[in-house]
């Protein structure tokens, strides 16, 4: 999995090439298409908010195709 990811306030992204996550029960994948960055992500990004949980991986505005479900997850409902 390919990610930008912000390891430090005010420090540029990275980007990670690490392990494909395995949805854990009742999770889902997604093959992310698209995502984007919005203005509160850029806040955290630039340290205007305070405290962020790093590492963090900006984006909550996601386009994706599921490619896995993890146990107790119905296939068909997704």
């Amino acid at each position: 999995m390919k990610a930008m990811v912000l390891e430090r306030v005010g420090a540029p992204l990275r980007l990670v090439d690490g392990p494909d996550p395995t949805p854990g029960t009742g999770e889902i994948r997604l093959k992310v298409e698209a995502c984007a960055v919005c203005r509160t992500d850029l806040h955290v990004i630039d340290g205007d908010l305070h405290h962020p949980k790093l590492p963090l991986i900006p984006g909550h505005e996601i386009v994706g195709i599921v490619d896995s479900v993890g146990k107790g997850v119905a296939r068909s409902r997704v």
